[in-house]
C-alpha cells in the first residue's frame, strides 16, 4: 500500500509529523511527505458553513476536537504564520528519515477553495512559490508534489510540466496513468484509491470503533491501493487510532511503501485524463482519473 502523508498546518506539521515519525520508526514504514510551506489560512475554511456538506462533515468529524480550535481559526482574523518558516527542520528531518519529502501547496485555503478562479498566472505563481519554498528548506527539489484537496486542473497539470518531477498525485481514481492534455503525455499520476478518516467517519455507520476494518476491506489484493493520512488527524487526535490501523494492516500481510515505490516503468503506464466529479463525504468537487 502506498502511504500519503498531507501536511496542511503549522500545528499539523510542529505536533503531528514528529508523531507520525515515531510511529514510523517504531515499525520500519517509509512513506511520503507533502508539506505546505506558506501561510497557514486553514481556519478561512469556516466561511464555508454555510454550505451543507462542508457543515455536515464538520459535525460527522467533530471538528473542534479532532483539529483544535487553533487550527480552525488561523487565520481568520490575522494572517497566517508562514509554515516553511518556523518548521524546516522537520520538513528536512523527514528525508533523513528516508521518507519520500514532495510539496502539497503554498496556502492550502487559498488552493483549495479559489483554484476555479484563478488565472494560469496565478496557478503558475501558487505553484512556483511552493517549490520554490520547499527547495530552500530541503536544499534540493523535490521529485514530487500532490493538489491540496485533489483541486487539479489541466492548466494545473500543464503548468507542473516545468519542473522535472517524478510523479503527481493529483487526484483519486484506480491507477497509475499518465494524463493527455492538448495531445501531450504528462507526467505519471499517482491517484489515491482509498477513502480519508473524515470521508468516512460517521457515515453508513462507520465509528473509531469499526473505522479501521471498515477501511482494510477495502483494500484490493492485486490493485493499487494508496492511502491518504493527515499528520493533522493520524498524527495528533486520531494517532492511537492509526497506530492499530498499522499493527491490523501488517497481520493482514500488508506492508506500505512511499508513492514513488510503486512506480513502474514510465512507458508501461497507460494514458488516461483527469475530470471533476463530487466524493461521497467530501464537500465539493475533487478531481478524478477518468477514461481516455
Amino acid at each position: 500500500m502506498g502511504l500519503r502523508i498531507d501536511v496542511d498546518t503549522l500545528r499539523g506539521t510542529r505536533h503531528g509529523v514528529p508523531c507520525l515519525f515515531e510511529i514510523l520508526k517504531s515499525r520500519g514504514i517509509r512513506a511520503s511527505f507533502f508539506f505546505s510551506v506558506g501561510p497557514d489560512n486553514m481556519g478561512r475554511h469556516l466561511w464555508r458553513l454555510v454550505r451543507p456538506r462542508f457543515l455536515l462533515k464538520m459535525i460527522r468529524s467533530n471538528a473542534a476536537s479532532l483539529y483544535g480550535w487553533d487550527i480552525l481559526l488561523r487565520g481568520v482574523f490575522w494572517p497566517g504564520p508562514m509554515i516553511g518558516e518556523k518548521c524546516g527542520e522537520i520538513m528536512r528531518q523527514a528525508g533523513k528519515d528516508g521518507h519520500e519529502v514532495g510539496v502539497h501547496a503554498w496556502d492550502h485555503h487559498k488552493w483549495q477553495a479559489k483554484l476555479d478562479r484563478m488565472t494560469p498566472m496565478q496557478i503558475r505563481t501558487e505553484i512556483d512559490l511552493s517549490m520554490h519554498g520547499l527547495t530552500k528548506i530541503l536544499g534540493f527539489e523535490p521529485s514530487c508534489s500532490a493538489s491540496a484537496g485533489w483541486r487539479c486542473n489541466e492548466a494545473v497539470l500543464d503548468i507542473k510540466e516545468a519542473y522535472s518531477m517524478q510523479y503527481h498525485s493529483d487526484c483519486r481514481g484506480e491507477g497509475i496513468f499518465r494524463p493527455v492534455v492538448s495531445g501531450i503525455t504528462l507526467t505519471p499520476q499517482i491517484p489515491v484509491t482509498l477513502p480519508t478518516y473524515d470521508e468516512l467517519i460517521g457515515r453508513k455507520g462507520v465509528s473509531d470503533a469499526n473505522y479501521n476494518d471498515v477501511l482494510l476491506d477495502q483494500v484490493q489484493t492485486g490493485k493499487l491501493n494508496v492511502l491518504t493520512i493527515h499528520a493533522e488527524v493520524e498524527g495528533m487526535a486520531k494517532s492511537g487510532l492509526f497506530e492499530y490501523f498499522l499493527d491490523e494492516a501488517a497481520g493482514r500481510g500488508i506492508t506500505f511503501a512511499p508513492l514513488g515505490d510503486l512506480l513502474p516503468d514510465v512507458a508501461s503506464i497507460p494514458r488516461g485524463r483527469i475530470a471533476d466529479a463530487e466524493l461521497g463525504g467530501r464537500d465539493g468537487l475533487v478531481c478524478v482519473q477518468a477514461a481516455q
